[in-house]
């Protein structure tokens, strides 16, 4: 009866041990931008959004200089059924993921052909497609929430990236 005592509080504190190596961290939300241009193409930006929770974002959290997934999660993704001109470069109608490169003034938009993936570490380099200048301007308010907005303007959109104080923009443009 002992042994079988033993067996059971054993089994049990194995199972309680799996159950907290099992738990996970809760995901950052999921979230969605999207412009539509005059002839009913579109672009969506997929995305997963932090929150700041009273963190220093911008050279802390996220390192100026690196390469950054762009929110959390899964690897940010862009999709158009349009031909792009995103920062004056050409971007076929297709699925991409993207990252950035910020820095406290100006950072790099990397438009990368490769899909599916976490989004760290970046190994991708060989699949870029395009890397743009983003301009960097502070907020009006405090960003808690990592946020991606696509805002239309005529035949164009601009895409904007806030959190924390920043905003970083570049404008896209159906070719």
């Amino acid at each position: 009866m002992q042994k079988q005592i033993v067996f059971l509080t054993s089994l049990l504190l194995a199972f309680t041990v799996l159950a907290a190596c099992q738990e996970k961290k809760p995901l950052s939300p999921p979230a969605q931008a999207q412009c539509k241009f005059s002839d009913g193409k579109t672009l969506t930006i997929n995305y997963s959004s932090p929150r700041a929770k009273g963190r220093k974002i911008f050279g802390d959290l996220v390192p100026y200089g690196q390469v950054w997934r762009t929110g959390a999660n899964n690897a940010t993704t862009f999709v158009s059924d349009a031909n792009l001109t995103v920062g004056g470069k050409n971007i076929p109608a297709g699925s991409y993921t993207i990252f950035t490169v910020p820095n406290a003034d100006k950072w790099t938009l990397i438009i990368n052909k490769k899909t599916g993936e976490w989004g760290i570490p970046y190994k991708y380099e060989a699949d870029e497609l395009a890397r743009v200048d983003m301009k960097v301007s502070s907020t009006s308010a405090p960003v808690e929430n990592f946020t991606i907005a696509l805002a239309s303007m005529g035949g164009s959109c601009t895409l904007n990236i806030s959190w924390e104080n920043t905003q970083a923009s570049v404008s896209i443009g159906e070719k």
